[in-house]
């Protein structure tokens, strides 16, 4: 019998749901392949894990292969499969504002997620491309979402940008409000599986049945009930309930936030590397060449 492969889980979040769908549904076995998902002990462990040989495989932001190209060019990652195609962050306000502009958090105290740099590398790059002065909003970088959650609660700030359940949370106790779903800027190459470029050389089938095994997840997650996808990953999410669970994927699902196919572009590539590069995340500007590859062909 073949040794499973390890597929890293980079962290628990409602925004991985189609990686729970895969597994619940036995995507990949059907494709035959043996997974043995674990979790990594944080996002940075990650890539390095990788690298390293502690696992095979992890879904997680290109973000993290970038980083590690910046710092070393003879760096071994690579990227394959768009999954989640676009930028899962939230901009809540204590007020509603349905003619929300970026122009309207100038002078405002506001909360940015602080748990991993992608999501404010990009907001800061939204907000540069639509002329608004990054000095002229007080920011709060140092907290959790969790903490910047209760501070929009406890009016402590005016508005936070997180990921759900915050989000949901919050518009349910009517303490917050949406004010704007980042996932409207498109495709940004979120999350994809990465891999070393030797695994993709070695294990070609391999990859390829992981791809396979998502597609099957995506295409079930698109056209079923979100309470019926609710109730098939709940086991993930024990500290919701399957009505709350629901209403978050029914969200993100219309904001196009996860993809219908896996095909990573250039464009949403290039979109993710040019918001890293703007926020000095990273200096080199990585070939997609050199960080994507196509398992497919």
């Amino acid at each position: 019998m073949s040794k499973p492969i390890i597929l890293y889980e980079n962290m628990r979040t409602v925004v991985y749901v189609p990686f729970y769908l895969a597994i619940v549904r036995g995507d990949w076995a059907a494709e035959g392949v043996e997974v043995a998902v674990r979790t990594s002990p944080n996002t940075a462990e990650t890539a390095q894990g990788l690298i390293d040989g502690r696992a095979d495989v992890s879904w997680g932001g290109p973000m993290r292969v970038m980083l590690h190209h910046d710092r070393d060019r003879d760096c071994p990652l690579v990227c394959f499969a768009q999954i989640v195609a676009r930028d899962p962050s939230i901009l809540l306000g204590r007020e509603a504002n349905d003619r929300f502009r970026f122009a309207d958090l100038a002078g405002k105290r506001v909360g940015v997620v602080s748990e991993v740099p992608t999501p404010w590398m990009t907001l800061q790059d939204d907000l540069g491309r639509a002329g608004v002065d990054l000095a002229a909003i007080d920011w709060v970088k140092d907290q959790s979402m969790a903490e910047n959650a209760a501070a929009l609660e406890a009016g402590a700030l005016d508005a936070v940008q997180i990921f759900e359940p915050y989000a949901d949370h919050l518009v349910q106790s009517g303490a917050g409000h949406i004010w704007h779903r980042c996932a409207v800027r498109g495709d940004s190459c979120w999350t994809s599986f990465y891999t070393t470029q030797s695994f993709t050389q070695e294990k070609p089938q391999t990859c390829l049945a992981l791809v396979r095994g998502i597609e099957s997840a995506l295409a079930v997650l698109h056209g079923d009930d979100p309470m019926d996808t609710a109730r098939a990953v709940s086991d993930y999410f024990p500290d919701l309930t399957d009505e709350s669970l629901a209403r978050m994927i029914d969200g993100y699902r219309g904001s196009g936030m996860w993809a219908h196919t896996t095909e990573l572009p250039v464009t949403a590539f290039t979109r993710l590397k040019a918001a890293m590069i703007s926020g000095g995340l990273i200096s080199y500007d990585a070939p997609y060449d050199r960080l994507v590859t196509d398992v497919t062909e």
